[in-house]
């Protein structure tokens, strides 16, 4: 069969893609950046929101090519544009559905359009991880949050608590210190799991405290409409204990966003993709 590539109108039936990749953040942008310099003019369905976790991320500083920190959205604006430039057509659109039975696979798009591709490489990324506590999920938006560059603003002078002990967490507390009055850490275990790097950062910082082997009970109050605090476990004594605090910032890790990809392909009980050696 004949390919027929096309990088506008893609929703006719006619047209089979190369190659089409879900997802614009870093490592759908670099694969779209590769399959254009090799003449495949691929489609990048970009979903609701551009640029994956990195658009509210503060100072990026691992990635190479750049001698100063730059942040997460600028970072993505270059890649985005290397991208175009090299012939990738970004479109934003988030695919509802997808049919891997046959080739060429078929995506359908929030916007009514189906697209067909040869070649399809998934990169979804994650999405950040809950508690699962009922309080939660009533005083989400209403002092609870997993983005402190999102929603610190609304801290500013006030106390707040971070809940994880990764990189996230480190840098959800170090960003927020900036604004608010004080950090309260609430970790599960008795040292971090962030980078030595992000740790130490933290650590040293007088506005951020630790509370450690420590879980998180309930959030306070529902009955009031706002966070006033987090009622905790020692996990070592079995002693609860209320934090007082303004807002509560969970960073407890992400979870794969595959859910479009189940009863279709092999994932793992975290939901992850099951790959074979070599891929």
């Amino acid at each position: 069969m004949e390919t027929i590539t096309s990088s506008l109108n893609s929703d006719s039936i006619d047209v089979v893609h190369d190659v089409a990749i879900l997802g614009s953040g870093p490592a759908g942008l670099t694969a779209a950046i590769y399959a254009a310099r090799a003449g495949m003019s691929p489609i990048v369905l970009c979903g609701i929101n551009r640029g994956g976790q990195l658009m509210i991320t503060t100072d990026v500083e691992n990635f190479p090519g750049y001698k100063d920190p730059v942040t997460g959205p600028d970072l993505m604006i270059q890649m985005e544009g290397q991208a175009e430039r090299v012939g990738a057509t970004l479109l934003d659109e988030e695919v509802l559905s997808v049919d891997l039975s046959h080739r060429p696979f078929t995506l359908t798009t929030n916007t009514g359009k189906t697209h067909r591709t040869k070649t399809l490489i998934i990169a979804t990324g994650a999405k950040a991880k809950w508690l699962g506590l009922p309080s939660e999920t009533a005083l989400y938006n209403k002092g609870v949050s997993a983005c402190a560059t999102c929603d610190g603003f609304f801290f500013k002078g006030k106390d707040v608590v971070v809940v994880g002990g990764g990189d996230t967490a480190m840098e959800e507390a170090l960003y927020l210190s900036r604004l608010v009055n004080s950090v309260t850490v609430i970790h599960r275990r008795d040292t971090l799991r962030a980078s030595k790097v992000m740790a130490d950062r933290a650590l040293k910082n007088e506005k951020i405290k630790f509370v450690w082997n420590t879980g998180i009970r309930e959030i306070l109050d529902p009955s009031e409409g706002k966070v006033t605090g987090v009622r905790v476990l020692n996990l070592l004594t079995d002693e609860e204990s209320v934090i007082p605090a303004d807002g509560v910032f969970i960073a407890i890790g992400h979870q794969p966003v595959t859910g479009l990809f189940k009863g279709q392909l092999d994932l793992d009980q975290d939901g992850y993709i099951c790959v074979t050696k070599g891929m």
